[in-house]
């Protein structure tokens, strides 16, 4: 993806990230904020999608968690497109995006990464991430219609960005439905029980695109976070990311850079391929940190199982998608951050 350089408005930013005297670090990551980072040459594995070996794949999942997908499939020309309506969009004044995107299947969120299942932010964070993005329930995008949004469709920049999510989202489905079968497989072909079949876990209707935008940091020698250190909840997450870079994800007890390639895909996975591997792979953790400089743009495509489809495994309870869901909702509100896969692990 291009970076393409467009002046921002501060009245586009939340309130909050207006103010010059901002925290440098939230509390939960003040003692990440001298963390080790190997920053050196790229190391993470490296996945041709046109050409995948299976046994590459398993060691990257196994031993990482994350790998770097080449030869996609997505034209640059709709990625360069969308980078640069997605920062059109958000350069709207903060209340202009809450007008238009007040409810699904786009939403707008600030500050948490912690949505309910309409999208909203569960309350108002205690501990700001600084960051705001777009929510997208991509199988009510599909059938959203010009009747159904009344007057927010008259905006031709907004009714423009869901036409090329949209698109963008078709390209996600086919990567997240490919890499899941050739990654279940392979837990498949290990398993004991004949009927249980891994790769029938994912559902493609669940599919959620996020785009965020981190600002800059106003001071040159700030040290600040715009993602907390966190899992993903879902199977597979796919992450496009412009050139600015701060994606930094966590391997053997060191945080490592990722370097942004342009034309690349990062593919992590999730607390539920975690529960479904039986631990064989982890959802691995990972951050953002803000650049000094420059604000940066990312989107992120996010995948479940149905909400009551159940997952067995030896090291968890039974679970479903929904009960996880909400279990991590309540340990948010109620301690402020997300336990997740704890919660349910079997007694030793």
């Amino acid at each position: 993806m291009k970076n393409m350089s467009l002046p921002y408005s501060s009245e586009s930013y939340p309130p909050i990230f207006r103010q010059p005297n901002r925290p440098l670090c939230n509390s939960k990551n003040q003692d990440l904020c001298n963390d080790e980072v190997v920053i050196g040459p790229d190391t993470l594995p490296v996945i041709d999608f046109q050409c995948i070996n299976e046994e590459k794949l398993h060691e990257a999942c196994a031993d990482w968690g994350v790998f770097r997908l080449v030869n996609h499939g997505i034209p640059t020309s709709l990625l360069n497109q969308l980078h640069e309506t997605s920062k059109q969009v958000f350069n709207y004044s903060f209340e202009s995006k809450q007008k238009l995107f007040s409810s699904s299947p786009v939403t707008y969120f600030w500050g948490t990464p912690a949505l309910n299942s309409k999208g909203l932010p569960l309350q108002q964070p205690k501990n700001v991430n600084w960051m705001e993005g777009f929510n997208i329930a991509l199988s009510q995008l599909s059938s959203h219609t010009h009747a159904d949004n009344g007057d927010k469709d008259d905006d031709p920049l907004s009714t423009s960005f869901r036409y090329l999510i949209q698109e963008y989202g078709n390209h996600q489905s086919r990567i997240a439905e490919m890499i899941n079968k050739a990654i279940t497989d392979r837990l498949d072909q290990g398993s004991l029980d004949d009927s249980r079949h891994c790769s029938s876990y994912l559902s493609l209707s669940t599919g959620i695109l996020r785009v965020y935008r981190y600002p800059a940091l106003v001071q040159p020698n700030e040290t600040s976070w715009g993602m907390d250190v966190h899992t993903d909840s879902s199977i597979i997450s796919i992450l496009n990311q412009d050139l600015v870079g701060g994606l930094q994800f966590l391997r053997h007890g060191h945080w490592h850079h990722v370097h942004p390639v342009p034309n690349t895909l990062i593919v992590n996975l999730g607390d539920m391929m975690q529960a479904i591997s039986d631990d064989k792979y982890k959802s691995v953790k990972h951050r953002v940190k803000l650049n000094k400089y420059e604000e940066r743009l990312s989107m992120g495509y996010f995948v479940f199982p149905d909400d009551d489809t159940l997952i067995q495994s030896s090291s968890y309870k039974p679970l479903t998608y929904s009960a996880f869901r909400a279990q991590v909702q309540q340990d948010i509100k109620a301690v402020g951050y997300k336990v997740g896969l704890q919660r349910f692990r079997q007694p030793s």
